[in-house]
């Protein structure tokens, strides 16, 4: 599991752009779902979702920040699996147990404030170098800081950078470890998350490239943002997030920069699963294994004006997904039907054996996996409370159909509505089109019938499981 990787960063899918040579194989060789969408466009409540099996709203954690920690990973145990996490969860607090046996817990590349009082692996591992970890506060230092907006190259030893040392802290543990009956490995690489901060030489090709998809924003589009993004815009250029310090009106050049970066850390992890296969392989894992590669949300990378995530943009809200097993499931196939990310939940127990949780609000995709009749989801939602990024709303909705988009904001006279068969970029937002009120009206009638079969659908199975 990636953090904040894009649905458009796989070549195999369609994105020539990158160089993803491992993810590309898994696509040819597994199952790849075109169209699956978050449950919430930021880390803590995206991540909660898909360990609890439930809504957003249903588990009380709608935005950064918030306390989570009870997962279903409890329920792998039972069903006899030896469970380890490597690198990122982000429980709060980091260092939940979450139904793991073993955590090695390596959280954001920069913790600002947290890192004064938690101590991960990764920490510890440049204290013991005697090295100081890079974040934003020797950014800061640097001349051109203010236009970097979370660029970096990664100047520390290659085996220390977040993505490596959580790949290679999996392989010890696969090397070095005895081999359990049966083991649920859950991998949380902290890339391609801000600071975008490759080694060198994997940016080599990205800054050779002139086909870089760089963002262009009109002042028109810029201009029909709801006002909660309009607030963000003026917010990130203030609060360096993540050692992002945004720009309202960044160069080409700057962006292509942006991109280059983010897209060198993808090719980064990529050849981290390469090398993670190839310890599952000598191991003996492979002939009896699932493999699942997935993110917990994308990142605007300057589409709309608009830094990192937040918003309900495909780029955030869409995500790759991917299953790889050549003994279980046919090769190559592409699966269009919509899905949302905590669907893996029942999926991963389905096929351990193990038992769902109650309450659970997820369905299992594994009719689709095994090539039955399956029609994936007609409508799919995301929702997010405001914190300390978003700070110009209380709550967002997104409700998507196939062809409509509509985000609401809670208390707001505004918000946004898209075609995404005429618009698939997002650029005009038609929520003030008097010709456009039925759909908003449909797709609102679609939020209430969910919010409210959520509600009944919670109290039955909060009742069943008493």
């Amino acid at each position: 599991m990636t953090d904040q990787q894009r649905f458009d960063t796989i070549a195999a899918t369609g994105h020539p752009y990158m160089k993803t040579p491992n993810l590309d194989r898994l696509v040819r060789e597994g199952v790849y779902f075109d169209n699956c969408f978050i449950n919430a466009p930021s880390c803590v409540p995206s991540r909660a979702a898909l360990f609890s099996g439930l809504y957003p709203h249903a588990s009380g954690v709608l935005k950064n920040g918030q306390h989570w920690q009870k997962t279903w990973v409890s329920k792998l145990a039972e069903a006899g699996y030896h469970c380890v996490n490597v690198g990122k969860m982000h429980t709060i607090p980091y260092d939940a147990k979450a139904g793991f046996h073993e955590r090695f817990v390596v959280e954001n590349k920069d913790r600002f404030f947290e890192g004064r009082w938690f101590a991960d692996e990764l920490d510890k591992a440049f204290a013991a170098h005697k090295l100081t970890k890079p974040s934003r506060a020797g950014y800061r230092s640097l001349p051109d800081y203010g236009d970097r907006m979370g660029a970096f190259t990664w100047e520390m030893p290659k085996s220390l950078h977040p993505d490596i040392f959580v790949a290679e802290t999996a392989m010890w543990w696969l090397e070095s470890r005895p081999k359990p009956d049966a083991l649920f490995m859950q991998i949380g690489l902290p890339g391609p998350h801000p600071p975008y901060d490759p080694l060198p030489e994997y940016l080599e090709h990205y800054l050779a490239r002139n086909d870089l998809p760089v963002p262009h924003p009109t002042e028109a589009e810029i201009e029909g943002l709801p006002a909660y993004l309009k607030e963000k815009r003026r917010h990130d250029t203030e609060v360096d997030h993540d050692a992002v310090s945004w720009k309202l009106a960044p160069t080409h050049e700057e962006l292509r920069r942006l991109r280059a970066h983010y897209y060198a850390n993808v090719t980064m992890i990529d050849e981290q699963i390469g090398r993670l296969l190839t310890t599952l392989e000598d191991k003996g894992y492979l002939d009896n294994c699932v493999v699942i590669f997935m993110s917990d949300h994308g990142d605007n990378l300057g589409e709309h004006g608009l830094s990192q995530k937040w918003s309900m943009y495909e780029p955030v809200t869409r995500i790759p997904l991917l299953f790889w097993s050549p003994r279980r499931f046919s090769d190559g196939r592409r699966i269009r039907e919509k899905c949302q990310l905590f669907d893996l939940a029942p999926t991963i127990l389905d096929l351990a054996g193990a038992e769902h949780p109650k309450p659970f609000q997820a369905r299992s995709l594994l009719p689709a996996l095994k090539g039955e009749a399956w029609t994936g989801r007609n409508f799919v939602f995301s929702e997010q409370a405001g914190d300390v990024a978003m700070t110009g709303a209380r709550l967002i909705t997104m409700v998507r159909d196939d062809r409509w988009k509509v985000v609401f904001i809670h208390g707001a006279a505004d918000g946004q509505l898209f075609d995404l068969e005429t618009d698939p970029r997002e650029r005009h937002n038609l929520w003030s089109a008097g010709e456009h009120a039925g759909e908003i009206s449909r797709l609102k009638d679609a939020f209430i019938d969910w919010r409210q079969n959520s509600l009944l659908e919670t109290m039955d199975l909060n009742a069943a499981a008493r």
